[in-house]
């Protein structure tokens, strides 16, 4: 039985288990015939044109955990942001783990996706919110809802903001030979309200994990999110995120992704502006090696006027590792006085390295200012000799200068002591310690 097949039979044992009653299963009942219809993206399609699933649906993915696992805090400080206070939703295996999670319900709902999806008190959240800017048609999406149950719900009122950020990991102990998970999280910020979130998928174990993650995230009027991923996965990880923005007017929307690791990432990042004056903003760091792929997907769909979208995306490739970027900006005929930058910049540190980049724009308005770019290159070889020549010496020289080529997308995360996290990231990446921060 191939992964697919396998797939399709255990939603029948999914079903059993949950409320066929509440209005979710007709939902889930359709994604699954989407996905029955679709399968799993193959290389035909120009989207999975550079990234191939085949070697992922050879393996025998377990499709629930068989027991849940626990772990203590000691032995997972270091994946969770510990030097500020933060709310946490933290699930092993796909579960979730109350000993190392803080929720609350203080002004807010930061707690999880199972109790909105069940309980009455969130029926009108969910029944206005969840599956509204998903995708219906893309084949992994619909795989995830079909199978929805558990992840984080964030519910930010009017004029409220946490006292705190909000991290989300998702941890894989392996317990199972080869595991399949299927987190499902759902963002809301209504009219004036703000929150910073800190996402991670985080695998302790050699075995095989599968992660295919959807967000849906909403902000409402003068709303701001402030989202982070840090992609720094064991080598066999493989990880499909797929984010959803609906924003409304004069909404902030900031999304950083730093991918550092995993066998497999590819983040689908969609932002739908649906008012005026809203701001969009994606920045991504790319830092691999080893055989590792990493494909960012991005949209923009300007659909009303007076909007502005930033993408910037850095990437650093060396060994054998392969990158792709394909973004895409849509300005709709009526989206007039659009501003919308994009630009992918890339290098290659390795002969045997890899980057695929296609910047797009579609542009149907005439009174817009519109640009995208992208370049492919090496290492400036002068600037590299000048470093060398004030005494400094050649590992530590290249690795400075690649820190200043990923600079202008770390300035503008907002949480300090994130920051200082990813400084150590990549300077970990990069094999050395420069002794200071950007």
């Amino acid at each position: 039985m191939d992964l697919k097949d396998k797939l399709i039979s255990s939603f029948m044992a999914f079903e059993n288990n949950v409320d066929i009653e509440h209005p979710v299963h007709d939902v889930r009942t359709e994604a699954m015939k989407n996905f029955e219809r679709k399968g799993f993206p193959s290389k035909k399609e120009e989207a999975w044109k550079y990234t191939s699933l085949n070697s992922l649906q050879k393996i025998d993915f377990s499709i629930f955990p068989r027991e849940e696992n626990t772990l203590e805090y000691k032995n997972v400080k270091k994946y969770f942001l510990h030097e500020v206070d933060s709310y946490k939703i933290v699930f092993v295996d796909g579960i979730y783990s109350s000993y190392l999670s803080e929720t609350t319900h203080d002004g807010v709902d930061i707690c999880l996706m199972s109790a909105a999806l069940t309980k009455p008190m969130y029926r009108p959240v969910i029944d206005v919110y969840f599956n509204k800017v998903a995708s219906k048609d893309e084949s992994l999406t619909s795989l995830n809802t079909a199978f929805s149950r558990e992840g984080a719900y964030i519910y930010i009122p009017k004029n409220k903001m946490p006292k705190k950020p909000i991290e989300i990991i998702h941890f894989a102990t392996g317990n199972e030979a080869s595991l399949l998970l299927q987190p499902r999280n759902l963002v809301i910020a209504e009219e004036n309200a703000e929150v910073q979130i800190i996402e991670r998928h985080q695998s302790l174990t050699s075995n095989e994990v599968l992660t295919n993650s959807v967000t849906e995230i909403f902000a409402a009027k003068n709303a701001i999110v402030d989202y982070y991923k840090i992609q720094n996965d064991a080598p066999s990880a493989s990880l499909i995120d797929n984010t959803y923005i609906d924003q409304k007017d004069k909404s902030v929307v900031k999304i950083h992704t730093f991918s550092f690791g995993g066998k497999l990432t590819r983040n689908n990042l969609n932002f739908y502006q649906n008012g005026e004056y809203i701001d969009s903003t994606m920045k991504g760091v790319t830092i691999l090696g080893d055989k590792q792929h990493v494909d960012h997907h991005t949209l923009v769909h300007h659909i009303e006027p007076n909007c502005e979208s930033h993408q910037d995306y850095k990437g650093i490739y060396g060994d054998s590792s392969t990158g792709v970027f394909n973004g895409k900006i849509i300005v709709d005929k009526i989206a007039q006085k659009t501003n919308a930058f994009q630009q992918n910049n890339n290098i290659l540190v390795s002969d045997k390295a890899t980057i695929n980049t296609k910047p797009q724009l579609e542009i149907f308005a005439d009174d817009v200012k519109c640009s995208h770019g992208c370049t492919i290159g090496q290492l400036d070889e002068d600037a590299l000799f000048y470093l060398q020549s004030r005494g400094i010496p050649k590992k530590e020289a290249r690795a400075l200068l690649m820190y200043a080529f990923a600079n202008n997308v770390l300035e503008s995360v907002r949480i300090p002591e994130l920051k200082a996290r990813i400084n150590k990231l990549i300077a970990k990446k990069l094999g050395v310690n420069l002794g200071f921060d950007l």
